[in-house]
């Protein structure tokens, strides 16, 4: 009963959060259209939300490490492992500047959608070749803007701990404009948001672990499949050594 009542209160403080930050990005787009074609201030709003969100959910203990790896002044091809819903909150706590490629059904969710409208995230349409260029052409462009563009190389959520097959554009994007694969590995997030349930029953404690960049100057464009392999096995090995770290700290 106690847990039932602390996820309602969640949900609703969550859902209310949610509705202001849809209004601050929507004031501050409105006033700065001419002077932040870019939504720099308008994706930032989303720092906020963020921390509030992962402080007030009592089941929620979220760890941010590596943030020195980030050069505010470089642009990256940002790729993240993906677990759940929750990973678009808790990697906000970067406090990093980028534009998500997000799948269209999520342009779709009431208020979570405008949000990404107005941001300028990318929208993706699963299974539409033509949507698929589009996405990689968009992104090319925001890269040579000099903004960060953040992919989900597994192409969906995986069901389990281990780390899905990585797809190729995101390494072939990095290679071809030249820019540094950002990795960043997101370990305990799949049972942050209950599967077939609204009440959250354990306390989980997840981690955002950004690792050093990897310069892809040397790369040429045939390298893809070697450059994808390495961030992989960066990242693998990053999110097994933080596995035996929180089972450390539980036990």
């Amino acid at each position: 009963m106690l847990k039932a009542a602390a996820s309602i209160v969640f949900w609703a403080i969550g859902a209310i959060l949610t509705v202001i930050l849809f209004l601050a990005m929507l004031f501050f787009t409105i006033i700065l259209f001419p002077f932040d074609r870019k939504r720099k201030v308008a994706h930032a709003q989303c720092f906020w939300w963020s921390s509030i969100l992962t402080s007030i959910n009592p089941y929620w203990k979220v760890g941010v490490s590596g943030l020195e790896h980030i050069d505010r002044n470089a642009t990256y091809v940002i790729v993240s492992n993906h677990q759940s819903l929750a990973d678009i909150i808790i990697l906000y706590r970067t406090r990093a500047q980028f534009k998500w490629v997000a799948k269209d059904s999520l342009f779709s969710v009431p208020v979570i959608g405008w949000c990404l409208r107005l941001a300028k995230h990318i929208k993706l349409e699963r299974g539409d070749f033509s949507s698929i260029k589009k996405v990689y052409r968009q992104a090319a462009e925001w890269l040579r803007s000099g903004m960060s563009v953040l992919f989900f190389p597994e192409g969906t959520r995986g069901m389990t701990d281990e780390m899905s097959k990585f797809l190729n554009g995101a390494f072939k994007l990095a290679i071809k404009e030249k820019r540094p694969i950002l990795p960043i590995v997101l370990s305990g997030t799949g049972e942050t948001i209950p599967r077939g349930s609204w009440v959250f029953n354990t306390k989980i404690h997840c981690t955002v672990n950004v690792l050093e960049p990897i310069d892809t100057s040397s790369f040429a464009a045939a390298d893809f499949e070697r450059l994808k392999d390495l961030t992989r096995a960066r990242m693998g090995a990053a999110a097994k050594e933080r596995g035996v770290k929180n089972e450390k700290i539980s036990g």
